[in-house]
This record gives structure tokens, sequence and C-alpha cells, in this order.
């Protein structure tokens, strides 16, 4: 009777044992899908941005091109984002958009025109880079497919050359000659002649509005600039009622505005009442008029107020943003003009080939 019982003892412990097993095999995988799902959720916009784009070009394409095709703007865009970091400067990823593209946004503005261009020209050397991987693999293969998306890669970089803002080109002139605007103006209603689209017309017209702003209409007049952040603070119980006044009230609040190390600029605002202090990071220098407290919410029962705080100020434009010495001047203008020539090259060796007219 008591062998029995001790055997019963042994196999409780084995299924305890196989239990607490079981239990942290299931923790480990909890974990490493907790890992997957936070990882999803911070790539989520730029992968389903990617997704639905390459959805939106097999509507009109073989779904081999459309998935190339989306993978060559995704290069294009990790050139600038490459050059950001290497310029210490930090900025989103990707974000794409069926039939217009894709971008990504700077958290902060480059703080000389040798910058600008810098980030501006990565995209294009990389994407450019991935465009030739592709007529690479074509020339060793010989199916159409890579011929096309080898031509499609070096069209998209070379249009993003033009000297118009906001495309690539636009900010790489600003290192060589601002000069090389005036032919992106004169170019391009030739370019929406050739290519169409109601893109290149917003585009062209954007930068022409751009233009008289800047050259015209805000020569004398600096450009409003208005950066605003929301917030949450605890409110002290013996505070008044009245002194929240709800989502209309606005009151100046006292602030210090400084440039960290980094370069990053931050405004630092004081709310004495309920003893709050904040930051508001800026994009850019600008010249702050004031700082407004908006929006309060109604305390309710958790005792905690949400706020808007905005800046109200106007554009700062550095007289010396613009003074970019002859060295870098040379180097980036060989470079730019030697890019538009070796994508004029490929475009046309291609073209000679007659892998165009294969279906893909």
């Amino acid at each position: 009777m008591s062998l029995q019982n001790g055997e019963e003892t042994v196999e409780k412990k084995r299924r305890g044992n196989g239990g607490w097993a079981a239990g942290a095999g299931i923790l480990v995988l909890l974990t490493k899908f907790k890992t997957a799902l936070l990882f999803l959720l911070k790539a989520g916009k730029p992968l389903w941005t990617m997704i639905l784009s390459v959805g939106a070009y097999a509507l009109l394409f073989p779904w081999t091109f459309a998935v190339g095709f989306v993978l060559l703007i995704f290069i294009h865009e990790m050139g600038h984002v490459l050059a950001a970091r290497r310029r210490g400067l930090p900025v989103t990823a990707p974000m794409f958009i069926p039939f217009l593209g894709a971008f990504i946004s700077m958290k902060r503005n480059p703080k000389d025109a040798e910058t600008e261009a810098y980030i501006a020209i990565g995209g294009p050397v990389l994407g450019s880079a991935g465009a030739f991987l592709c007529y690479a693999i074509g020339d060793w293969t010989g199916q159409p497919i890579w011929y096309a998306l080898a031509n499609a890669g070096f069209m998209i970089n070379l249009l993003n050359l033009m000297p118009i803002h906001p495309l690539d080109g636009g900010r790489i002139v600003t290192a060589v000659s601002r000069w090389l605007w005036l032919i992106g103006g004169i170019a391009g209603p030739f370019i929406i002649w050739r290519f169409g689209g109601i893109i290149f017309i917003y585009i062209w017209l954007l930068f022409i509005w751009q233009m008289y702003k800047m050259f015209f209409r805000n020569r004398r007049k600096a450009e409003p600039y208005i950066v605003e952040g929301e917030y949450h603070a605890a409110v002290d119980p013996g505070l008044p009622s009245w002194y929240l006044a709800g989502e209309s009230h606005r009151r100046e609040l006292p602030f210090t505005a400084y440039c960290r190390l980094d370069g990053e600029h931050v405004v630092e605002f004081w709310w004495e009442p309920l003893s709050f202090k904040g930051e508001l990071g800026l994009p850019q220098a600008c010249l702050i008029d004031r700082v407004v407290l908006t929006k309060v919410s109604d305390p309710g029962e958790t005792n905690e107020v949400k706020f808007r705080v905005r800046m109200e100020g106007s554009v700062y434009n550095p007289e010396k943003y613009y003074d970019v010495p002859l060295r870098v001047r040379i180097r980036m203008g060989l470079a730019y003009g030697g890019l538009i020539a070796a994508l004029f090259y490929m475009i046309w060796k291609i073209s000679e080939t007659g892998m165009l007219q294969q279906p893909v």
C-alpha cells in the first residue's frame, strides 16, 4: 500500500514538473509574441503603407513589378535616412503614399544648406544604386522584369533631381547655386507636358508659390510659425473652479527658449498654479512671440486636466544659412551633375536593349 502511494506521489511530481515546464514554455512564447507585437506596432504604419502601395500598384502592373518598384522607393528613402543619421538629425521611418511615392519627416531641420543638400542627395544616390543592381541582374538573367524595374528606378531618381522644391534636386542646389531654381521653374511646364499627371502640376505650383513667398511676399515680413503640444497635469483640489475656464481658456505662460548641445531647439514653459513645467520641441529655429495655454479639459473625478500649449512666433531665416564654402559647392555640383548624366546614360542604355518592349 505504501509502495502504491509512493508511485502516486512520484507521478504527481512528474505532472507538476510537466505543468511548470509547460507554463514556462507558454511564458517564453508570450514574451516572444509580445516582443514581435511591439515591433509590429512600432513599424506598423510604415509597413502597412508599404503593403498598401504594393496593392495599389498591383492593380495596374504585375505584382512582381509592384513589389520591386515599392522596394526601389524604399531604398531611395533609406538613402535619406542614412544621410540624416550621419549628420545627427533624427528622422521618421518612410511613409508610403500610393502613386505619389514616399516621404520621411525630419524631427529637426538642418542647420545649413550644406546639411540639407547632403541629406537630399542621399536618396537619389542609394536609389540609383538599387536601380543599377536591378539592371545588373537583368543583364545577367535576361529577364525583362529587371530591365523594367531598373528603368523605373532610374526615371524616378532622375525626376527627383529636378531643381524644384520640395524635390531632392531643389534641396541639393541650395548648396550649389540657387539660380538653378530658375531652371526648375522654367522646365516645370515641359515636365508637366511630357509626363502629365496632377502630381507634377501640384509640385510645380507649390514651388512657384514658395519662390514668390521667399523672394517677394515675405522679403520684409516674417513667415508665421506655430507649434503645439498636448500635456496632462494633476490639479490641486484647493484650486478655485473658476480658474480652469474650459476649452476656451487662454493664458500666456512664462517661458525660456534654448538650444541643446545636439542642436535641438526647446521651449521650456511654466504653469505656476499647477506647478507644471513642460517642454515643447521646435523642429527649427524661430523667433518666439508668446507661449499660450489653450483648451483645458475638465478635471473630472481623476482630478487631472489635459491641455494644449501653443507657441506662436515667426520663422527665423539666418542670413548665413546659404553660405556654403566654394569647395563644397564644387564637390556637390560635380556629384549632382554627374548623377544626372549617369541616370540619362543608363536610361538610354536600357532603351537600346529593346527589353522594355518585352512583356514582364
